[in-house]
């Protein structure tokens, strides 16, 4: 007679690799759609999503745009490889320092255009609108350091503080995010500012928000729940007639 009972350590490893499958779909998924915005170019950039201690994260020389489940490694928070036969990115240990440093649920870098030209001449992007409120205000830009260098985890690190986002000099652009969803918002909403700041910029000096506005939008966003869709309540009916009964 089989024992069909369950051992409770297979259940667990069981569902681990359930999520490791579906964090590796949601990776190669977040990449297709970043190729698709063209804020991934080629082999160039790494997406990444945290699931308790383990990262599912895209492996070095893939190609994103194109990106399959099987084209991304899961590690532990440490960097040692569980799931996957694909080394991972060279950014691996920046990622893994967003997660040990914020608690964040999800890393993305891009070597997005507007974002990657901004990062060669500024020190820090302005807040020139309030959307950017959602990354933080403005946007601090990282000192130059090779790619994957501890050097450049660091830098971008420090950048990273109480911010959603950050630009690193002559390189790129990193957002970070509770869930991969917002983070893959959160890189959108960066390169459309970019893109903002810089058309700003050829028109004249671009006003900025000082702290004062950017509070009062704080406030009014709270307020009026800002983001998020509100259905209209019912128009009262007159007599308590239903909505389509016609007067008699």
């Amino acid at each position: 007679m089989t024992d069909s009972t369950a051992v409770p350590g297979q259940e667990r490893a069981t569902a681990e690799e359930q999520d490791a499958v579906a964090d590796r779909a949601a990776v190669a998924d977040a990449c297709r759609r970043l190729g698709a915005e063209r804020l991934l170019v080629g082999t160039a950039g790494n997406v990444s999503v945290r699931s308790g201690d383990r990262v599912a994260i895209t492996a070095t020389g893939a190609v994103l745009a194109t990106l399959t489940p099987d084209q991304v490694t899961v590690v532990d928070l440490a960097g040692n490889i569980i799931a996957g036969t694909l080394r991972p990115t060279s950014e691996l240990d920046l990622h893994l320092g967003v997660y040990r440093r914020y608690g964040s649920g999800a890393v993305v870098h891009t070597h997005a255009p507007l974002a990657t030209a901004a990062s060669c001449v500024l020190d820090e992007l302005p807040c020139v609108h309030y959307q950017m409120l959602a990354l933080g205000g403005s946007v601090r830009v990282a000192p130059y350091a090779t790619f994957g260098t501890p050097e450049l985890a660091a830098s971008v690190l420090d950048a990273l503080d109480g911010r959603a986002a950050a630009l690193m000099a002559n390189h790129g652009a990193v957002t970070h995010a509770p869930t991969l969803g917002i983070a893959v918002e959160h890189a959108l909403l960066l390169e459309w500012a970019c893109g903002v700041y810089r058309d700003a910029l050829a028109l004249g000096t671009p006003r900025v928000l000082d702290e004062a506005q950017q509070h009062a939008v704080i406030e009014a966003a709270l307020a009026r729940d800002y983001g998020t869709t509100h259905p209209v309540p019912p128009a009262p009916q007159e007599g308590g007639r239903g909505p389509h009964e016609e007067s008699r």
